[in-house]
């Protein structure tokens, strides 16, 4: 059977504007790594009720993660591991759902949030040399807990390197938000599509 992308040109053009503006906008308003300003502008809130919700989805997904190796009896290293493995499989598996079903605007959204998974992982990443222990006002859950990264980048050696691989990492990130982006113009502006 012959499927084809029924997704209209004017939406590809609207969810393409949309990502723009949120791409260009998204280093000033992360809410991690910046300097927390008093800036109470429209725009401001938006990004925190979105990064509230993103966020919550991507820990409940991420800590689910650890709940599956809790359950397999997985090495530690691995249980480590798995919240991140799992925190961004979530987006891509969507987005590559839509793959599958020729939304390709759907597979860019994915690849998209697969980058803003990444970049939040990147900022994860920086805070592994603070130590093994996560305070409660730190942590996703509320309540005291071990950090990730502290212990697998300790355990393979490259603890003292959390930064370079943080930076490395953001760029990651942000390739893929760009490569996104870049595809969805393609598809909204490209008289083929």
């Amino acid at each position: 059977m012959y499927r084809r992308d029924t997704i209209s040109l004017s939406t590809k053009r609207v969810v393409f504007v949309i990502f723009s503006i949120f791409l260009v906008l998204f280093s000033k308003y992360t809410p991690y790594g910046n300097i927390q300003t008093n800036d109470n502008s429209t725009t401001h809130m938006i990004f925190n009720l979105y990064f509230f919700i993103s966020n919550q989805t991507l820990g409940i997904v991420h800590e689910g993660g650890h709940g599956i190796c809790y359950l397999l009896d997985c090495p530690k290293f691995f249980t480590a591991l798995n919240g991140t493995i799992f925190q961004l499989l979530f987006p891509f598996g969507v987005g590559y759902y839509y793959r599958q079903q020729l939304n390709y605007i759907g597979w860019y959204i994915g690849i998209f949030f697969t980058g803003f998974s990444l970049h939040y992982t990147s900022w994860y990443i920086s805070t592994a040399h603070q130590g093994l222990h996560i305070p409660a006002s730190k942590s996703f859950l509320g309540q005291d807990g071990y950090h990730d990264f502290n212990y697998i980048l300790n355990t393979i050696g490259l603890l003292n390197y959390d930064n370079g691989i943080s930076i490395l990492v953001k760029l990651i990130a942000y390739g893929l938000m760009i490569f996104a982006v870049w595809k969805m113009f393609i598809l909204a502006f490209n008289s083929k599509s």
